[in-house]
């Protein structure tokens, strides 16, 4: 990790504010490394009045703070240990711990032996930026908490960086969900990181997820979640990518376009593709419209690429879904409050109920995507495809990157498209 010294501000001072505040500190989340932080880590890190103290954030620090970031930690057992203390002692619950060790006896542990003790706070934040980093910390600490659910990646994007999936579910019928095409459109990760969070939590405490009970949804569909679909140009926009040739030729490339905004504009991977006019699905049409608007070379958003599936995120997402039987899938995006549902003449059976359901329990439009945009996306090439129900979900209002503080209405929008996804398909 970066190390940070006093003074500093990014969304890693904010990560660091974060993990603070879980550990018991009242400190604002404001991307500041100033006294208030560095007073509170100085206690966090047991140092005493007088002791020789730099504030500086390497990483010795950054391994204390990274329970607090993943929501968990490890303890080795000790003679005299049971599970009632110890849950007390990291003032969590023993059902927690359990979920989380499903191996472990408690009336029978063994000493030496390492439990994960999961925190008792959500994981998913709700008040700092999203970065490939934090997307990282919050999938590891989800399989740690609850380790029905499985992890993998679908590829890499540009700079090498793994792009994760997770998945929820045994059952048979798949269904695909994704977000964060578009670089400055990041908030579309925690709506699909709360969602998983909240669905493994329901179906642990065998309840109901919001309308339905979670294991028929665990039982019954195979549900594959992929929050950061591009992190390289996520990490651009929130000022976190590594200083180095990539960043040079996003800011060069930039310079081409100098009305757009930089970095909150861009919205294309890091070499200048965008991630969502990519696919085999009229992009020779949107290769025209998008020309024609004066996108002719990288740009930070709006450049097709020089044929499709050159972009490796884009080419990853295509390559996993011809691996899966995905009966339905869900793309997200910001910013319209808009669910797009149509690709051209095809309808897919029930595609257009399933959509009105959502506009429903949303309050958003139902659209056909406008011509401007309306090729080479990720949902048309599914439906043209498969010939099944493929949405793109536009979130929220406003110019992206939409701020965290509309996140809570976004995601109650939201939730119930999400489980709706799955349990539509069987009405």
């Amino acid at each position: 990790m970066k190390v940070l010294n006093p003074g500093e501000r990014s969304v890693l001072v904010q990560y660091v504010q974060l993990a603070l505040n879980r550990a018991g500190y009242d400190i604002r989340k404001d991307g500041i490394l100033g006294e208030n932080t560095c007073m509170a880590l100085r206690q966090f890190l047991g140092k005493k009045s007088g002791e020789e103290f730099n504030c500086k954030i390497d990483d010795v620090v950054w391994v204390k703070l990274f329970p607090y970031l993943k929501g968990y930690t490890m303890h080795e057992i000790k003679s005299g240990d049971t599970l009632w203390g110890i849950a007390a002692n990291y003032d969590t619950s023993v059902s927690a711990i359990m979920t989380a060790n499903p191996t472990v006896n408690p009336l029978a542990l063994r000493t030496g032996s390492i439990l994960a003790i999961p925190f008792s706070f959500s994981l998913v934040a709700e008040d700092v930026a999203y970065t490939s980093y934090l997307n990282d910390w919050i999938l590891e600490g989800l399989t740690v908490r609850y380790p029905f659910l499985a992890q993998g990646n679908i590829g890499k994007g540009a700079m090498g960086k793994e792009i994760p999936y997770l998945r929820i579910g045994t059952g048979e019928r798949e269904v695909f969900y994704s977000g964060a095409y578009h670089a400055n459109e990041w908030i579309t990760t925690p709506v699909l990181l709360k969602f998983a969070e909240e669905y493994a939590h329901a179906f642990a405490a065998g309840r109901m997820l919001y309308t339905v009970q979670a294991a028929w949804l665990f039982y019954g569909f195979s549900l594959y979640l992929v929050p950061m679909v591009n992190p390289d140009g996520v990490d651009l926009v929130n000022g976190v990518l590594e200083e180095g040739a990539s960043l040079e030729e996003a800011e060069r490339i930039a310079a081409d376009y100098p009305k757009i905004s930089f970095p909150n504009g861009w919205k294309a991977n890091i070499e200048g593709i965008d991630l969502n006019l990519q696919f085999p699905a009229g992009w020779e049409n949107a290769r025209k419209i998008k020309f024609a608007m004066g996108f002719t070379t990288p740009a930070p958003r709006d450049y097709v690429g020089e044929a499709p599936l050159v972009a490796p995120e884009s080419r990853s997402v295509y390559e996993f879904t011809r691996a899966h039987n995905f009966s339905l899938i869900l793309a997200y995006h910001a910013q319209g409050e808009v669910i797009y549902w149509r690709y051209l003449d095809y309808e897919p059976a029930d595609s257009r109920r399933i959509a009105e359901y959502f506009g429903e329990v949303s309050g958003y439009r139902v659209e056909e995507t406008p011509s401007a945009s309306g090729y080479a996306g990720f949902k048309d090439w599914f439906i043209q495809e498969y010939n099944r129900p493929g949405y793109t979900i536009e979130v929220g209002m406003g110019v992206s990157p939409l701020p965290m503080s509309q996140f809570a209405g976004i995601y109650e929008d939201n939730r119930l498209i999400l489980e709706g996804g799955m349990t539509e398909l069987v009405r």
